[in-house]
Parts: structure tokens; C-alpha cells; sequence
């Protein structure tokens, strides 16, 4: 996904200091608690237009929460939509449709949740049905959605067991999922094993409730534009007409059961994949907020309070297909996986604050006491052109073939095009035939694609969906929802099966376990090529306060924005 960010400390100093100073009572993601503000508390009205405009670089592929597996859609979904938590202003998760904390049972499996009193867009309250409807939904081989099984599986009761009857076209029951509603107002949720990170979970968007007399009414149309959609969130679409719109407004709901805090009275996107001409219309005043912006329009923004900067956790790769007779051999995968300069890579094409990454767990994401994950295990997998020649010929003897021809799907935006277009380079040149034809495609087909499997090389990412490394390690399991490459290493499996589960309350066990799991996978098996992570800039109108940018989940929450006159 899609769908983040400097560490902590650095987001306080760099971010904070652009969106928080003097004002709101928004607040970022780095983990500060701030004195709330008479902006955010509602009894003050903003004497300027609460209206925000912005830039967004791709389509939503998707508003439908259970099938939703990008950023883009995350994002928008988290702002018109809400679950039993939600992350603040501080990127803590916290009660949301949630009264308070569930009552957990002694074994930490069973959790009960009081609901309260909230409704939808057309006025029907949202009980603890809407929950068990929309998690059925979700984990139902039938609807195919792709987080569904990554979310569920192996966390709430009962979801692997349907989701393997489903792969073997065997009967299954969707309501043995461990989701129940005991009456309106109380849901109970029963987990396969303890989890340390069930609030995130519950924050996610795959677990947002859906009404399911409207879903069934509106079938095949359910989620295709705005008419078709029910919103419990801070926002609601006014206008978003399908999956390749190119603009789309957001208008405050009234009806959203903490209405007072919302300050922003509209948000209209506007899609704009080239990055200049995104500058242009931030220079001529016509959007207060752009998307990411491409490299070699960052350094003219270095010291301008307008460009808020970042590292993200996360990481940029090159999966490989291992249906692929030739990408399942380890030696190709590993030519290729060190067969391009990285650090060249980030330093002259990005050129943004990016790093060459050579790991898929990012840094500065998590830490036990004081040390981060990424400290044990370092550089894992190197570029170096002579060893890359060396492995590229045994591969290519061991399939009797003296040339290789692959494809390679990429994005459609022009840095992605750039970024591509040097890979391209770099393997052609450092082995010797290889030819790799690039495919350009926007975002949402990219994805399809993905599902499907159809591609040989494909540059992706990942941002994490909570605040653990399992949010990376788990996705290259056998046969894994997020997988989608056909890497395989039962040593693999076994060692994150361990950190789901017996080692799941001893966080360094699990630690350890994972960091083995993410050697084993990189150093041995090159079953994934690292590429970068990520350093995000945007250009952001200095009279917009309180925007919430977070490291994991969606990527924004305009809830707490407000919008202030010229000084």
C-alpha cells in the first residue's frame, strides 16, 4: 500500500515546527502531546473559507473498504470512514465508534466492545452488525479482497481455516470468523493468539464497519462513485464519479459524532501525476497542497518553510516472479537483486532524501529500548556489479540459455518512469543478456496486475499497516495475501509463524525471530531486490494548520485542519 515518514524525533523538529507552530489544535504524527487550541474545540467559527485544495498523484482504485489495498484509498477512506479506533492527531490509536476500552478476557483472546452512538450518511445507526457483516465480507474467498485474508489471517479466530477452504474450493462458513454482535451496541472479537498491536489493527480501514442493507441493495454499483457509498467519518464525497476520476470533493458531515472538531468545510483533489505541474499550480495559488514532489524540484524548495520533508517507512522494491522459470533461479534473482547502483539510484535520480535500502524492514520504525530494528542485521544485500556477473552466468548455465528477456511493470508517473528507465540501464549493462521491456501503467492496474500475478519484474513498495515489523515480515509467507511473487522458504514461514505466535508476548523472541526471517529471505534467497525508502516532500500552504501525517495506515487526516488568514 500503499499506502510514511521521518523517525519520530525527526518528524518533531522538521514537521511540526512548519505545521504546528503558532496555531491548531491539530497535530502530527510524532507522538507529542500539544495543548488543544479554541480552533479545534468548536467554539470558535474560522473567519476565512475552510476549504482545502489539493494535488494527489493517482486515482483512488478503490472506496470499498474490504477490497481497498492502496495508500490512495486508505487515505480517503479513513477521512469519510471510522472503526472501532482510529489514530490521532499524535498517531496514537484511540477509541473511536469504540466507548472506551473493550473488556478483555484473562487469556487476552476475547475483547468486548460497547459501541457509541453514531450514525451513517443516511441516518441509520451504525450497531456491531455493521462490524461482523463487513469482517465476513471481508475474509469471504468469494469477494476476493485483498487484505482481507493479510489482515485477518492468523489474527482473528477462525479467518486462515475459511480462507484455506476457500483456496481448495472446499465448503467454508464465514460466520465461524471470530466476530460477533451479542446486541446493537456490543461486539465481540475473539483473536487466534494475543496480539500486542490489536488497537492498529482496529484503527485499519479493512475493519471499518459497512451497512449491509445498503451494500446488498446497491450490489454490483455499492462503492462506484459517491451516490453509492454510506459515510460514519469526518468527511463524506460530495463528488467522486468512479475509479479513473480525476477530481473528487470531500465536504464536512454533519452527521460525523464529533462534528465539533471538525474545522474544514470542504476538500476538493484534483489528479496530477507530473510533479512541475503540480509546482505550477501551487506557485500560481491554485492548490494549497501538493503530492510528492520528483527530484530534481526538491533542492529549489530546501530552507522554503513551504516544503514539508520526511522519511518514510517505506520501502521500495523489485519483487520478482518466481512462477517464472528463470526468476526461480536463486543465482538470477541474486545477479539481479545487486545488479544496480542503489546508491547512485537515491543520491542522482531521486535526489529527494532518499536512501538506498538494503533491507525491507525500514529503519527508524520501530525500536526496543532504545535500539532500532534495523541495527542487527544492517546491509543485507549489497550492489556490486562483479559478484552480480558472477551469479548472473551460473544462472544462466544452470538454465541452459546464454539471454534473458523479461518484463518489467512499473508506474506511470514521471518519476516512476525516470526510476525505471536507470534500472533498466543499470541490469542491461551490468549482465550481459538481459533485456527487460518496461511497462508503464497507472497505479490501479498495477495493482490488478499484481493480483494476477502478471508480470516478471515489477517495482513496488510497501508502507506499514501498524506499528510492528510484522507489518513486513509477514508478507512474503507461503502463499501469503500480500505475496503475490511466489517466494517460498518453509525456515521463513516457520520463524514469523513463531513471531505470530509463541514468541508474540516476548517482544525481543519475536524480534530476533523476525530479523533471522528477514536475513534468511534477503542474504539467501534474494527472494525480493530492496530498492530505496523513501523521503517524502510536499509543498504545503503555511496558512493550513493541523494536518496529521502518519507513519503507518493512511497517509493524512484533514479531521484536525484548519485553515488561517494571511498574516
Amino acid at each position: 500500500m500503499k499506502k510514511s515518514k521521518f523517525s519520530f524525533l525527526l518528524i518533531l523538529t522538521l514537521v511540526f515546527s512548519l505545521i504546528l507552530s503558532a496555531c491548531s489544535g491539530g497535530d502530527n504524527n510524532a507522538g507529542e502531546d500539544k495543548p488543544e487550541d479554541d480552533a479545534n474545540t468548536g467554539e470558535d467559527t474560522p473567519s476565512v473559507p475552510q476549504e482545502l485544495r489539493m494535488l494527489d498523484s493517482s486515482a483512488i482504485p478503490t472506496m470499498d473498504t474490504v477490497l481497498a489495498e492502496g495508500s490512495t484509498s486508505f487515505t480517503y477512506i479513513n477521512n469519510v470512514g471510522e472503526g472501532l479506533y482510529r489514530l490521532d492527531q499524535n498517531h496514537k490509536p484511540v477509541p473511536a465508534l469504540a466507548d472506551g476500552e473493550p473488556e478483555i478476557s484473562d487469556d487476552n483472546l476475547v475483547y468486548t466492545f460497547k459501541l457509541i452512538d453514531s450514525k451513517w450518511s443516511n441516518g441509520e445507526p451504525v450497531t456491531a452488525h455493521d462490524f461482523v457483516f463487513a469482517w465476513q465480507r471481508a475474509i469471504d474467498p468469494a469477494t476476493a479482497s485483498p487484505y482481507g485474508p493479510y489482515m485477518m489471517g492468523g489474527k482473528i479466530k477462525g479467518a486462515e481455516a475459511i480462507t484455506e477452504a476457500g483456496s481448495k474450493k472446499e465448503p467454508y462458513d464465514v460466520t465461524t470468523l471470530g466476530v460477533k454482535a451479542l446486541d446493537d451496541k456490543t461486539l465481540e472479537v475473539t483473536l487466534e493468539k494475543p496480539i500486542a498491536y490489536w488497537q492498529d489493527l482496529f484503527a485499519f480501514p479493512t475493519f471499518y464497519p459497512q451497512n449491509q442493507k445498503f451494500v446488498e441493495e446497491k450490489g454490483e454499483a455499492f462503492a462506484s462513485n459517491a451516490e453509492n457509498l454510506l459515510y460514519n467519518g469526518p468527511f463524506k464525497m460530495e463528488k467522486w464519479e468512479s475509479t479513473d476520476a480525476e477530481e473528487w470533493v470531500l465536504v464536512k458531515n454533519p452527521d460525523y459524532h464529533n462534528a465539533d472538531q471538525v474545522k474544514l468545510e470542504k476538500i476538493t483533489v484534483n489528479v496530477v501525476k507530473d510533479s512541475n505541474s503540480a509546482v505550477n499550480a501551487f506557485e500560481a495559488g491554485e492548490t494549497d497542497m501538493t503530492g510528492l514532489l520528483s527530484s530534481d524540484l526538491v533542492p529549489a524548495y530546501e530552507g522554503d518553510e513551504r516544503m514539508l520533508s520526511w522519511m518514510e517507512a517505506t520501502v521500495f522494491w523489485i519483487k520478482m516472479n518466481q512462477k517464472n522459470e528463470a526468476l526461480a533461479n536463486v543465482n538470477i534473482r541474486k545477479a539481479i537483486a545487486m545488479g544496480f547502483n542503489k546508491e547512485d539510484l537515491a543520491a542522482s535520480i531521486l535526489n529527494n532524501g532518499s536512501v538506498a535500502a538494503n533491507y525491507f524492514v525500514p529503519k527508524d520504525f520501530v525500536t526496543l529500548d532504545g535500539e532500532d530494528f534495523r541495527e542487527k542485521n544492517g546491509d543485507l544485500i549489497v550492489f556490486n556489479a562483479e559478484e552480480a556477473k558472477k551469479y548472473w552466468e551460473a544462472g544462466l548455465k544452470e538454465l541452459g540459455v546464454d539471454k534473458l528477456e523479461l518484463r518489467y511493470l512499473g508506474g506511470d508517473t514521471e518519476a516512476a518512469k525516470k526510476t525505471d528507465a536507470y534500472i533498466k540501464n543499470q541490469l542491461e549493462t551490468n549482465l550481459p543478456g538481459l533485456t527487460i521491456n518496461l511497462e508503464s501503467v497507472p497505479f490501479a492496474i498495477r495493482l490488478e496486475r499484481d493480483n494476477a500475478m502478471d508480470y516478471d519484474l515489477q517495482f513496488a513498495g510497501w508502507g506499514p499497516d501498524y506499528g510492528n515489523a510484522l507489518s513486513f515480515t509477514d508478507l512474503w509467507i507461503t502463499d501469503g495475501g500480500s505475496n503475490r511473487m511466489g517466494y517460498s522458504n518453509p525456515k521463513y514461514d516457520q520463524l514469523i509463524k513463531d513471531a505470530q505466535g509463541k514468541l508474540a508476548t516476548d517482544e525481543k523472541a519475536q524480534w530476533e525471530a523476525q530479523q533471522e526471517a528477514e536475513r534468511i529471505m534477503l542474504e539467501e534467497d534474494a527472494g525480493l531486490a530492496p530498492v530505496y525508502q523513501r523521503a517524502a516532500n510536499i509543498l504545503l500552504n503555511p496558512n493550513v494548520k493541523g494536518l496529521a501525517i502518519y507513519n503507518y495506515g493512511p497517509d493524512y487526516s484533514f479531521q484536525w485542519v484548519t485553515i488561517e488568514g494571511e498574516e
